[in-house]
């Protein structure tokens, strides 16, 4: 028996190929294959075999001793009929791997290296434990300013890339750690309502408890085929979607599959993974927030000037015009930390409720002033003047309403978590710090953003009064163990520092 009869094993395995032999098969025990090993998966003597990584099964129930299991991400990718005959082979380890190696030596890479790396690791030809040697040969090796832009070259070059055919195209970008931070869904549809592009691609969080992307599908849609995002763009001026689905730099997404677990976020990985997307939905003119603070992802502002630099360097090579802001990173932007609350955040803001956080809103309307000043017609300080206006006037909550419905408007909303519990106050005084790091963890804890409904609502601000037993902020949870977990972290640590105030 040389060939083997697909089985579709309806497994998710997230971003890996992955294959299922009996251990009975004669294949299995003829060939030496051993669990976890490559191998190659060929149909009619096709050149280009898809490969995945073996896993040993014994029970025939999974995989009969003449089939080939295979997972819902491979099975997609052959896109051939159960009971297909194919064959399997040991699969070639990846030139590739030797500059892997390199790297984690120290050594310096050159484009076309980068280039093979990434164009395996696209085809599935790395294991996850060998994208996690690369990812961390790259941190701990670190990367110069080329290598980083022989990185973001070599993603954008093995995806999608669109062109609008319009001399600007605007995005707004925020490197993360902090919680709460969702202004991106504001300046989408700001600067949709005053007339430039912006299709706002976003990548789901990493170590955060929740993205753009995670906190939009709370109310659309956002798995948007590249074709349909350029027609809602190209209709209502804007989107926001996320970008793995668009296959725009279609690895950044694999990479982050393995970051996510490791809560690695490494500065080269980083600037590469940002601007490989932004180049690829055909952006011209980018903004970079870089928020700054003990608990923010950049602790001062000589790391914020040096991570500034690198933007701008890659940037520039890639024809950007990039304007990179340091802002305040001291604590949580909105009062929501996760998806459901940060996107009611967002929608307190848009219909110019009393209730809305004013740091949220103050924070977008800057961001989306400095925009707009990309527009030569608009004179340095006036951005800030009409973004406030297009979001007091109503235009913004239009324009996100349309781009919602045409996105594909969520028909269930959610509500919150069923469990809650209100972190307080132990003293009197005022708060003196809040700790981003803390705040995320026992949102993510609380289930955030895999559970939607999960997360933190925070009731008090830096330099705010509270009293002995004020609520600091609510957890909420849908499941006991997710609760059980959230709570004892915020007895431990509730990530608040309350200082006693002086009596005169």
């Amino acid at each position: 028996m040389d060939t083997l009869k697909l089985r579709r094993i309806a497994i998710d395995t997230y971003k890996e190929n992955v294959a299922y032999l009996h251990r009975d098969c004669e294949i299995y025990q003829t060939q030496g294959f051993q669990a976890l090993n490559k191998i190659e998966i060929y149909v009619n003597g096709n050149l280009h075999p898809v490969v995945a990584v073996l896993n040993v099964v014994d029970d025939k129930k999974i995989t009969n001793i003449d089939e080939l299991g295979l997972s819902e991400q491979v099975f997609q990718q052959l896109n051939l009929p159960e009971g297909t005959p194919v064959k399997v082979r040991h699969a070639e380890q990846p030139k590739s791997l030797s500059y892997v190696h390199r790297k984690i030596s120290g050594d310096r890479l050159e484009y076309t290296e980068y280039l093979e790396i990434i164009q395996d690791i696209n085809a599935n030809r790395y294991s996850k434990i060998e994208i996690t040697a690369y990812l961390v040969g790259c941190a701990e090796s670190e990367m110069d300013r080329d290598e980083v832009l022989y990185l973001t070259r070599a993603m954008v070059d093995t995806g999608e890339r669109i062109d609008w055919q319009e001399p600007m195209i605007a995005d707004k970008h925020c490197i993360g750690g902090i919680p709460g931070n969702r202004t991106s869904m504001l300046i989408m549809p700001i600067i949709a309502a005053y007339g430039m592009l912006i299709p706002k691609t976003s990548s789901r969080a990493i170590t955060s408890p929740a993205g753009s992307a995670d906190t939009m599908e709370v109310l659309a849609n956002v798995e948007l085929e590249i074709k349909t995002l350029q027609k809602i763009v190209q209709q209502h001026g804007g989107c926001l979607a996320w970008g793995g689905t668009a296959k725009l730099a279609p690895v950044d997404d694999i990479l982050i599959a393995v970051e996510r677990p490791l809560s690695m976020d490494s500065p080269g990985q980083m600037v590469a993974s940002i601007l490989s997307k932004k180049v690829a939905a055909g952006v011209t003119h980018l903004i970079i927030d870089i928020p700054v603070g003990p608990t923010a992802k950049v602790h001062s502002y000589a790391k914020a000037m040096k991570l500034r630099k690198l933007f701008e360097y890659v940037g520039d090579n890639l024809g950007l015009t990039l304007e990179v802001l340091i802002t305040d990173g001291k604590q949580p932007i909105g009062s929501g930390v996760g998806p459901m609350l940060e996107a009611r955040d967002v929608m307190r803001v848009l219909e110019n409720d009393p209730l809305a956080s004013q740091h949220l809103r103050e924070k977008a309307l800057q961001l989306a002033g400095h925009i707009i000043e990309f527009d030569i017609k608009v004179r340095a300080g006036q951005g800030y003047n009409i973004a406030r206006d297009i979001l007091d006037s109503g235009q913004a909550l239009e324009k996100f309403n349309a781009i919602i419905d045409a996105q594909g408007r969520n028909p269930n909303p959610l509500r919150l978590a069923k469990l809650s519990y209100d972190v307080v106050a132990p003293i009197h005084g005022s708060v003196s710090s809040i700790n981003n790091f803390v705040i995320a963890h026992i949102a993510r804890l609380a289930g955030a953003p895999i559970d939607q409904a999960a997360g933190v609502d925070i009731h008090k601000k830096l330099g705010q009064t509270v009293k002995k037993g004020d609520p600091l902020f609510t957890i909420y949870a849908d499941f006991a163990a997710d609760f059980h977990f959230a709570k004892e972290a915020a007895i431990q640590d509730s990530g608040f520092e309350i200082e006693v105030q002086k009596v005169n």
